[in-house]
Protein backbone atom coordinates (compact mmCIF):
# COMPACT_ATOMS: atom_id res chain seq x y z
CA UNK A 1 0.00 0.00 0.00
CA UNK A 2 1.09 3.28 -0.85
CA UNK A 3 2.06 5.71 1.72
CA UNK A 4 -0.31 8.56 3.01
CA UNK A 5 1.45 11.67 2.68
CA UNK A 6 -0.01 14.45 5.22
CA UNK A 7 0.56 18.19 5.95
CA UNK A 8 2.16 18.37 9.33
CA UNK A 9 -0.82 20.38 11.34
CA UNK A 10 1.59 23.04 13.17
CA UNK A 11 4.96 23.12 10.66
CA UNK A 12 3.32 22.91 7.46
CA UNK A 13 5.53 20.61 5.76
CA UNK A 14 4.82 17.20 3.92
CA UNK A 15 5.27 13.74 5.98
CA UNK A 16 4.27 10.28 6.43
CA UNK A 17 1.70 9.04 8.22
CA UNK A 18 2.22 7.41 10.37
CA UNK A 19 5.68 7.62 11.24
CA UNK A 20 7.51 4.56 11.03
CA UNK A 21 8.39 3.47 15.02
CA UNK A 22 11.73 4.41 16.05
CA UNK A 23 12.83 0.50 15.77
CA UNK A 24 11.82 0.77 12.07
CA UNK A 25 14.35 4.13 11.61
CA UNK A 26 17.10 2.59 14.08
CA UNK A 27 17.34 -0.41 12.26
CA UNK A 28 17.37 0.86 8.54
CA UNK A 29 20.18 3.16 9.97
CA UNK A 30 22.24 0.87 11.98
CA UNK A 31 21.87 -1.78 9.73
CA UNK A 32 20.73 -1.44 6.13
CA UNK A 33 21.59 2.51 5.06
CA UNK A 34 25.09 1.30 3.59
CA UNK A 35 24.38 -1.69 1.89
CA UNK A 36 23.96 -2.15 -1.73
CA UNK A 37 20.34 -1.85 -1.95
CA UNK A 38 20.72 1.66 -1.10
CA UNK A 39 24.19 2.38 -2.69
CA UNK A 40 22.79 4.54 -5.81
CA UNK A 41 20.28 6.16 -3.80
CA UNK A 42 21.85 7.38 -0.91
CA UNK A 43 24.72 10.43 -1.70
CA UNK A 44 26.15 9.46 1.68
CA UNK A 45 27.48 6.29 0.64
CA UNK A 46 31.39 5.95 -0.13
CA UNK A 47 31.01 4.49 -3.22
CA UNK A 48 28.77 7.29 -4.86
CA UNK A 49 31.04 10.11 -3.16
CA UNK A 50 34.36 8.27 -4.32
CA UNK A 51 33.03 7.71 -7.97
CA UNK A 52 31.49 11.51 -7.95
CA UNK A 53 34.17 13.48 -6.57
CA UNK A 54 34.34 16.94 -8.27
CA UNK A 55 30.84 16.54 -8.18
CA UNK A 56 30.57 16.26 -3.84
CA UNK A 57 34.01 18.83 -3.47
CA UNK A 58 31.81 21.57 -5.25
CA UNK A 59 29.02 21.11 -2.61
CA UNK A 60 31.29 20.57 0.18
CA UNK A 61 33.25 23.60 -1.21
CA UNK A 62 30.00 25.91 -1.70
CA UNK A 63 29.38 25.54 2.17
CA UNK A 64 33.04 25.99 3.24
CA UNK A 65 32.36 29.39 1.37
CA UNK A 66 29.10 30.37 2.76
CA UNK A 67 31.00 29.50 6.79
CA UNK A 68 33.96 32.04 5.88
CA UNK A 69 30.67 34.42 4.68
CA UNK A 70 29.03 34.14 7.86
CA UNK A 71 31.84 34.49 10.49
CA UNK A 72 34.59 36.35 7.84
CA UNK A 73 37.25 33.58 8.99
CA UNK A 74 37.67 29.75 9.08
CA UNK A 75 40.71 29.44 10.92
CA UNK A 76 39.73 27.61 14.91
CA UNK A 77 36.01 27.21 13.68
CA UNK A 78 34.75 24.17 14.95
CA UNK A 79 32.29 21.88 12.72
CA UNK A 80 30.17 19.18 13.76
CA UNK A 81 28.35 16.77 11.26
CA UNK A 82 25.29 14.87 12.26
CA UNK A 83 24.58 11.83 10.11
CA UNK A 84 28.52 12.14 8.58
CA UNK A 85 28.20 8.52 6.82
CA UNK A 86 32.01 7.88 5.81
CA UNK A 87 33.00 11.48 6.92
CA UNK A 88 34.38 12.09 3.67
CA UNK A 89 33.16 15.84 4.05
CA UNK A 90 35.10 16.49 7.32
CA UNK A 91 37.60 15.05 5.64
CA UNK A 92 37.64 17.75 3.33
CA UNK A 93 36.92 20.47 5.63
CA UNK A 94 39.89 19.28 7.76
CA UNK A 95 42.13 20.40 5.05
CA UNK A 96 40.72 23.14 4.97
CA UNK A 97 41.66 24.21 8.55
CA UNK A 98 38.31 23.48 10.00
CA UNK A 99 38.18 21.27 13.33
CA UNK A 100 35.93 18.55 12.68
CA UNK A 101 33.93 15.79 14.28
CA UNK A 102 30.85 13.98 13.91
CA UNK A 103 28.34 10.89 14.53
CA UNK A 104 27.12 8.21 12.72
CA UNK A 105 24.36 4.85 13.89
CA UNK A 106 26.43 2.96 11.07
CA UNK A 107 29.29 1.24 12.45
CA UNK A 108 31.22 0.56 8.84
CA UNK A 109 31.34 4.06 8.88
CA UNK A 110 32.37 5.14 12.45
CA UNK A 111 35.12 2.80 11.66
CA UNK A 112 36.36 4.15 8.31
CA UNK A 113 35.98 7.73 9.63
CA UNK A 114 38.22 6.20 12.73
CA UNK A 115 40.88 4.10 10.37
CA UNK A 116 41.05 8.37 8.60
CA UNK A 117 41.33 9.92 12.14
CA UNK A 118 38.20 11.90 11.56
CA UNK A 119 36.86 11.74 15.38
CA UNK A 120 33.53 10.30 14.97
CA UNK A 121 31.31 8.80 17.44
CA UNK A 122 28.57 6.02 17.01
CA UNK A 123 25.21 7.13 18.25
CA UNK A 124 21.77 7.42 17.25
CA UNK A 125 20.86 10.10 14.87
CA UNK A 126 19.09 11.99 17.55
CA UNK A 127 21.25 11.37 20.40
CA UNK A 128 23.82 14.18 21.04
CA UNK A 129 24.84 12.77 24.62
CA UNK A 130 28.11 11.79 23.17
CA UNK A 131 29.59 15.11 23.04
CA UNK A 132 29.18 15.86 26.20
CA UNK A 133 29.42 19.84 26.81
CA UNK A 134 31.38 20.61 23.86
CA UNK A 135 29.35 23.41 21.71
CA UNK A 136 30.28 23.64 17.99
CA UNK A 137 30.41 26.83 15.37
CA UNK A 138 28.89 25.35 12.62
CA UNK A 139 26.37 21.65 12.61
CA UNK A 140 25.60 20.30 8.98
CA UNK A 141 22.90 18.04 8.45
CA UNK A 142 23.04 16.76 4.93
CA UNK A 143 20.27 14.84 3.61
CA UNK A 144 19.36 13.93 7.48
CA UNK A 145 16.26 16.12 8.05
CA UNK A 146 13.72 14.42 6.09
CA UNK A 147 14.43 10.69 7.68
CA UNK A 148 14.28 12.08 11.15
CA UNK A 149 11.01 10.95 13.36
CA UNK A 150 10.44 14.53 14.78
CA UNK A 151 12.79 17.10 12.92
CA UNK A 152 11.21 20.19 14.65
CA UNK A 153 12.20 18.47 18.17
CA UNK A 154 15.78 17.66 17.17
CA UNK A 155 16.51 21.15 15.94
CA UNK A 156 15.07 22.39 19.76
CA UNK A 157 17.87 19.56 20.45
CA UNK A 158 20.70 20.54 18.13
CA UNK A 159 20.09 24.17 19.73
CA UNK A 160 20.67 23.17 23.26
CA UNK A 161 23.10 20.54 23.01
CA UNK A 162 25.36 21.40 19.79
CA UNK A 163 25.46 24.83 18.48
CA UNK A 164 27.15 27.93 19.89
CA UNK A 165 24.91 30.89 20.60
CA UNK A 166 26.25 32.47 17.33
CA UNK A 167 26.96 29.51 15.71
CA UNK A 168 25.33 28.42 12.28
CA UNK A 169 23.47 25.72 11.09
CA UNK A 170 23.36 23.75 7.85
CA UNK A 171 20.76 22.52 6.61
CA UNK A 172 20.58 20.45 3.21
CA UNK A 173 17.61 18.21 2.21
CA UNK A 174 15.79 17.41 -0.86
CA UNK A 175 13.05 19.57 -2.37
CA UNK A 176 10.29 17.41 -3.03
CA UNK A 177 6.96 17.95 -4.34
CA UNK A 178 8.33 20.64 -6.62
CA UNK A 179 6.86 21.90 -9.39
CA UNK A 180 8.95 20.30 -11.80
CA UNK A 181 8.52 16.55 -10.21
CA UNK A 182 4.38 17.37 -10.22
CA UNK A 183 4.78 18.19 -14.03
CA UNK A 184 6.45 15.07 -15.19
CA UNK A 185 4.46 12.49 -12.62
CA UNK A 186 1.51 13.31 -14.01
CA UNK A 187 2.71 13.20 -17.84
CA UNK A 188 4.46 10.35 -17.49
CA UNK A 189 2.11 8.52 -15.04
CA UNK A 190 5.51 7.54 -12.48
CA UNK A 191 3.89 7.14 -9.37
CA UNK A 192 5.54 10.20 -7.41
CA UNK A 193 8.84 8.08 -6.84
CA UNK A 194 9.97 10.78 -4.70
CA UNK A 195 8.01 8.97 -2.18
CA UNK A 196 9.95 6.43 0.02
CA UNK A 197 9.33 5.59 3.05
CA UNK A 198 10.50 4.72 5.61
CA UNK A 199 13.86 5.99 4.37
CA UNK A 200 11.99 9.52 3.46
CA UNK A 201 9.71 10.28 6.29
CA UNK A 202 9.61 14.01 5.83
CA UNK A 203 9.42 16.06 2.16
CA UNK A 204 10.48 20.09 2.46
CA UNK A 205 10.02 22.80 0.10
CA UNK A 206 11.46 25.84 0.96
CA UNK A 207 8.68 27.26 2.24
CA UNK A 208 7.96 24.55 4.44
CA UNK A 209 11.60 24.15 5.62
CA UNK A 210 12.00 28.39 6.47
CA UNK A 211 8.62 27.99 8.49
CA UNK A 212 10.37 24.93 10.43
CA UNK A 213 13.36 27.02 11.28
CA UNK A 214 11.20 29.75 11.99
CA UNK A 215 8.85 27.90 14.76
CA UNK A 216 11.74 26.58 15.97
CA UNK A 217 13.18 30.03 17.10
CA UNK A 218 16.18 30.16 13.79
CA UNK A 219 16.88 33.13 12.09
CA UNK A 220 17.48 32.02 8.37
CA UNK A 221 20.79 33.70 7.05
CA UNK A 222 20.85 32.30 3.38
CA UNK A 223 19.09 29.41 1.25
CA UNK A 224 19.50 28.21 -2.53
CA UNK A 225 18.48 25.10 -4.15
CA UNK A 226 20.57 23.33 -6.45
CA UNK A 227 20.75 22.25 -10.52
CA UNK A 228 17.00 21.08 -11.11
CA UNK A 229 17.57 17.69 -12.48
CA UNK A 230 13.80 16.77 -13.14
CA UNK A 231 13.93 19.83 -16.00
CA UNK A 232 15.61 16.50 -17.93
CA UNK A 233 12.22 14.74 -17.58
CA UNK A 234 9.94 17.72 -19.24
CA UNK A 235 12.48 17.65 -21.81
CA UNK A 236 11.35 13.83 -22.44
CA UNK A 237 14.11 12.00 -20.35
CA UNK A 238 12.51 10.26 -18.54
CA UNK A 239 15.17 8.71 -16.25
CA UNK A 240 12.96 7.57 -13.43
CA UNK A 241 13.83 3.44 -13.11
CA UNK A 242 16.39 3.84 -15.97
CA UNK A 243 20.24 3.99 -14.09
CA UNK A 244 21.79 4.28 -17.19
CA UNK A 245 20.05 7.12 -18.49
CA UNK A 246 19.62 8.89 -14.91
CA UNK A 247 23.61 8.51 -15.34
CA UNK A 248 23.59 10.60 -18.39
CA UNK A 249 21.74 13.12 -16.93
CA UNK A 250 23.58 13.67 -14.27
CA UNK A 251 26.42 13.75 -16.37
CA UNK A 252 25.37 16.89 -18.19
CA UNK A 253 24.35 18.40 -14.92
CA UNK A 254 28.18 17.87 -13.89
CA UNK A 255 29.64 19.29 -16.74
CA UNK A 256 26.80 22.46 -16.97
CA UNK A 257 28.58 23.18 -13.24
CA UNK A 258 32.30 21.74 -13.97
CA UNK A 259 31.81 24.47 -17.15
CA UNK A 260 30.83 27.61 -15.02
CA UNK A 261 33.16 26.96 -12.81
CA UNK A 262 36.19 26.39 -14.91
CA UNK A 263 35.71 29.69 -16.22
CA UNK A 264 35.18 32.08 -13.71
CA UNK A 265 31.33 31.95 -13.31
CA UNK A 266 30.87 30.72 -9.51
CA UNK A 267 29.32 34.08 -8.16
CA UNK A 268 26.71 33.73 -11.34
CA UNK A 269 26.08 30.12 -10.11
CA UNK A 270 25.59 30.74 -7.05
CA UNK A 271 23.24 33.46 -7.90
CA UNK A 272 21.29 31.44 -10.53
CA UNK A 273 20.88 28.55 -7.36
CA UNK A 274 19.17 31.46 -5.35
CA UNK A 275 17.11 32.66 -8.19
CA UNK A 276 15.46 29.36 -8.12
CA UNK A 277 15.37 28.56 -4.52
CA UNK A 278 12.90 31.82 -4.84
CA UNK A 279 10.84 30.15 -7.42
CA UNK A 280 10.77 26.89 -5.45
CA UNK A 281 12.80 24.48 -7.74
CA UNK A 282 15.60 22.64 -7.64
CA UNK A 283 16.75 19.58 -6.54
CA UNK A 284 18.43 19.99 -2.76
CA UNK A 285 17.55 23.06 -0.43
CA UNK A 286 20.60 24.43 1.31
CA UNK A 287 19.73 26.50 3.82
CA UNK A 288 21.19 28.14 6.74
CA UNK A 289 20.41 29.31 10.12
CA UNK A 290 21.42 31.00 13.26
CA UNK A 291 19.78 30.76 16.50
CA UNK A 292 17.40 33.63 17.27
Amino acid sequence: MKAKIIKDPKYGFLRTDPVPSQKEVEKLYSEEFYSSEYQYFNDSSYEVQLEEKEFHERRWESIFQSIIHFFGKSKDLSIFDIGCGFALSLQYYQKKGLKVSGMDPAPEAVEYAKKNNIEVHLSGIEDFSCVGNRRFDVVTMINVLEHLRNPAETLSKIKKYLLKDKGLLVLDVPNEFNTFQIVANKEYNLNEWWVCPPNHINYFSVSSLKKLLHLSSYKIVDFETSFPIEIFLLMGEVYIGDHTLGKQCHNKRVQFEHLMCKHGHEKELREFYKALANCELGRQIVMFATPN
